[in-house]
């Protein structure tokens, strides 16, 4: 079992709802990625990132997908792009990144509870 937290500590995470708003290659990653700007509504605006993601999504598919992602984690330099969130995802039985969306419509910017 993994280390316990306390519920304040989990509240100091904060993940939100956005909708990727672009999405293009990143041929500068050293594994197979994709840029994506990823829009969190007028409280936290649009946010740039970068995603391993390559196996299930394609940068058309990601337009307008939904998607959860972690942000106030500090900005992080990932090669020539400044990730300003982190993209939250599970491993399929292959081990590649499938993404946490919402499964019905919900306002972006709409925080975990």
């Amino acid at each position: 079992m993994s280390d316990q937290i306390s519920f304040d500590d989990f509240l100091k995470v904060d993940v939100r709802v956005g909708q990727v708003i672009k999405a293009e290659e990143f041929p500068e990653a050293r594994k197979p990625a994709y840029k994506m700007q990823i829009d969190f509504g007028p409280e936290i605006g649009i946010k740039k990132t970068s995603a391993q993601i390559t196996k299930h999504y394609t940068p058309e598919t990601l337009v307008g997908k939904l998607v959860m992602a972690v942000v106030n984690f500090p900005p992080r330099q990932i090669g020539p792009v400044m990730s300003e969130v982190l993209t939250l995802g599970v491993p399929d039985e292959d081990g590649e990144v499938v993404l946490l969306s919402p499964t019905k419509d919900v306002p972006i910017g709409g925080r975990l509870y």
